[in-house]
């Protein structure tokens, strides 16, 4: 570990210990430490699903959701695979320090990401806790919508991977149309963001809560392609004397007083913990 590393590790454990309350942001890099792809490009995207390489189908493409109107069992192909990923995969430790920063320091505190994979509940952050910018792939709703219901995806998936195409097609209790992730896809038109709302208007509560505090940001594995999360994160960083500590391996740019970290999510919270 170089020294510059080390001091910016020490830095950012002193302002988490005089925090007074404590965001956590993630985007899709937060989940590469527990195997899970990022999506990084048309090539992570490829890497991740080689048919569709074949195909000539981009993320962009494949999250699109036309799919679920025209031809639903391959718009399930991409989001029923990912429903089966998701529920498999174990989150990593760098969850679980999180969650011990919080019981050590009674943190008041919320979780703020763009990420669909439900890992911070899994990894036992509550429900009321999480803002979910983008929606959750664990929620449906109808294709349509006919109504603005949501509900939670109970469906099981087996995918054809010489296809990509799914042997189940969800459906809408009230009106019986392909339903789809309450996911905000690319170009989206039909998603409904009810949950999503009730959920930032919570977040928004708890910022009027801590403005003026001294608010500690620990961003980790959010990109500048779809910048969502580090938007939200320098938003609160901009209100003094709050502090961002941005932990990101390839964009971790982020001007003084804020902390960059150049490295990965589970490193950037491994190394400040060692630090407190």
């Amino acid at each position: 570990m170089s020294a510059d590393l080390c001091g910016k590790f020490q830095q950012a454990a002193q302002a988490l210990s005089r925090a007074q309350a404590l965001v956590v942001t993630a985007g899709a890099g937060m989940g590469v430490d527990s195997g899970l792809p990022d999506f990084r490009g048309d090539t992570g995207f490829w890497r991740a699903y080689p048919l569709y390489e074949r195909l000539g189908i981009s993320f962009v493409d494949a999250a699109n959701p036309e799919h679920f109107e025209h031809d639903p069992a391959f718009g399930w192909g991409f989001y029923g695979h990912r429903t089966n990923l998701y529920r498999e995969t174990v989150p990593h430790r760098g969850f679980h320090i999180l969650l011990d920063w919080i019981a050590r320091y009674h943190f008041d505190y919320f979780v703020a990401t763009s990420n669909v994979d439900g890992q911070f509940q899994k990894a036992g952050f509550p429900e009321w806790r999480i803002l979910e910018f983008h929606g959750s792939i664990h929620h449906l709703q109808c294709t349509g919508p006919c109504s603005n219901r949501i509900w939670d995806n109970g469906e099981t998936f087996r995918i054809d991977h010489e296809t990509m195409r799914s042997d189940n097609v969800p459906v809408c209790p009230d009106c019986g149309a392909a339903a789809r992730p309450n996911i905000l896809m690319f170009g989206d038109y039909s998603w409904v963001s009810d949950r999503t709302n009730r959920q930032q208007e919570r977040f928004r509560q708890f910022l009027a809560r801590h403005l003026g505090r001294r608010v500690v940001v620990v961003e980790m594995g959010a990109g500048t392609a779809i910048p969502t999360v580090r938007a939200a994160s320098e938003r609160i960083g901009a209100h003094s004397p709050a502090r961002v500590i941005r932990i990101n391996p390839r964009e971790p740019q982020i001007s003084p007083p804020h902390i960059s970290l150049p490295c990965n999510a589970l490193e950037g919270v491994q190394g400040i913990e060692d630090n407190l």
